[in-house]
């Protein structure tokens, strides 16, 4: 009998954040952060909504697990809300030990339930009044200081429960949506039309490395302090898609494909594999790009116990020629749909920067194995939306063949990557175990398994895809 793709022991489930799925934004003592605040502005959200209901999951953690149980999950990755842990932030702000032990009875919980905790410390919901109070992400010597001590709070708090922790969630996200398109919070953008404050060609790049080197400082906190009694693990999870060129035959779209990553994945991950930042970011920006002190490459340099994977799609890439704009944080290129032969790079979803092609999923674990020497790898999110499906009805929604088809294909490509390609990939996330709030997208937009009844108490109905799951890996794992 042939020797199964993936280990009885491979770590798999769902992932959902804490602005996405929780509501209860002001109790028990949580207060603002700068997601609250961003919601409230007028047209930047699609649906004018916000996070302050969503899943409801503060109220519904019982149902959560429930639903985790009846998937067949091994892991629950979910994130904290700082600010309801530290309302306002900072290292000599109070602790609310209300909005904390919340999450340390969820951690309990879900052990009982036979769950592995997986734990995001920070998904992009920044304490309000450290935005208002020193600029936030901005701030490299106070942000450092402030996100070290929660950390420190939460580490001690659940260190001897958690064995798997993230630092941080998609940095590019929050420097490039957050600092450059102005598209998420704190909204800052060079465009006056969409912001009073901002400038694009530098702000993304100073928050990028301030997210740095709060990582490594964190990272360091774990591994002095807690590491070695808690046992456990600290990695940053990373986005990224697969490119393929434009025109195969054109070797400026070819080297233009290598660019794409390393501005999107490699502007976080060089550093912490490989010391320094990618070369072509450093011919492109120049000095918009920070420099690291020597003290902050040691802290940063081999900071992770594995590399956190987030990835959904593909995309075409063409080379654009003459010097890059001020603004451009791609690498002078175009990211395209279509190749030069007319052919879509995947079908369409509901979300427009989304086609799915699990062949590049494949390729690109292989291609980050190779550039970090083979690290340990959790793919921490994986999904995707269905075209048209939140107009559908309640029976029809439910039968969501086409997200099936994504799962089966990407796990599958997954598995091909550990058995043939020789990737050490030890866990995968699907995103995610339920319908929420989808940031800028609003509601409007579902990645769920389970879908959420926002106009009916929040009652969740599973999809066909939440089994579906748990029968692609039942048939690639070996038995116990």
């Amino acid at each position: 009998m042939p020797k199964a793709p993936l280990p009885k022991d491979f770590l798999w489930g769902f992932a959902t954040a804490s602005y996405q799925i929780e509501g209860a934004p002001h109790e028990d003592g949580r207060a603002d952060s700068i997601w609250d605040v961003f919601c409230r502005i007028p047209g930047k959200i699609a649906d004018a909504s916000s996070g302050d209901v969503a899943c409801d999951s503060y109220h519904r953690t019982h149902e959560d697990i429930a639903l985790l149980k009846e998937c067949k999950a091994k892991a629950y990755r979910f994130s904290l809300s700082w600010s309801r842990i530290i309302p306002l932030g900072g290292r000599n702000d109070p602790v609310n030990e209300k909005g904390l032990q919340y999450y340390v009875q969820l951690v309990d919980d879900l052990h009982a339930a036979g769950i592995e905790p997986m734990i995001t410390l920070f998904h992009w919901d920044l304490p309000a009044e450290l935005d208002r109070r020193y600029g936030g992400l901005l701030n490299k010597e106070e942000f450092v200081k402030d996100y070290e001590n929660y950390a420190r709070v939460v580490f001690k708090a659940m260190g001897s429960k958690v064995k798997y922790w993230i630092t941080y969630n998609e940095p590019w996200c929050s420097s490039i949506l957050g600092y450059s398109t102005g598209l998420f919070a704190p909204g800052h953008t060079s465009d006056r039309t969409k912001s009073a404050i901002g400038d694009s060609s530098r702000e993304p790049w100073i928050v990028g490395h301030n997210l740095l080197i709060a990582h490594g400082a964190a990272v360091k906190a774990y591994r002095d302090d807690f590491k070695e009694k808690d046992g456990g693990q600290i990695g940053i999870t990373l986005n990224g898609d697969w490119v393929e060129p434009w025109d195969a035959d054109d070797p400026a779209d070819v080297e233009a494909c290598d660019r794409k990553i390393e501005f999107a994945i490699c502007w976080f991950g060089d550093p912490i594999y490989l010391g320094k930042y990618p070369d072509s970011m450093r011919k492109q920006l120049g000095d918009r790009l920070p420099q690291f002190t020597e003290e902050e490459i040691a802290l940063v340099k081999g900071s992770n116990d594995f590399y956190g994977m987030n990835h959904y799609c593909a995309n075409y890439i063409k080379h654009k020629d003459g010097p890059a704009e001020p603004e451009d944080f791609a690498g002078n290129l175009e990211m395209l749909m279509e190749n030069k032969a007319g052919e879509s790079i995947g079908p369409e979803t509901q979300s427009v920067w989304l086609r799915p092609y699990p062949t590049g999923f494949r390729k690109l674990m292989k291609w980050l194995s190779d550039r970090y020497g083979g690290p340990v790898i959790y793919v921490t999110e994986n999904g995707t939306s269905v075209k048209g499906e939140n107009d559908l009805p309640l029976d029809e929604l439910l039968q969501d063949d086409f997200r099936c088809e994504y799962f089966r294909g990407y796990i599958g490509a997954l598995a091909d990557a550990r058995s043939k390609d020789g990737v050490d990939v030890r866990g995968y996330m699907a995103w995610s175990l339920m319908d929420n709030f989808e940031w800028a997208e609003g509601y409007e937009t579902r990645f769920g398994v389970t879908y959420v009844d926002y106009n009916g108490g929040q009652k969740r109905h599973p999809k066909k895809s939440a089994k579906a799951i748990a029968d692609i890996f039942d048939g690639l794992m070996e038995k116990e």
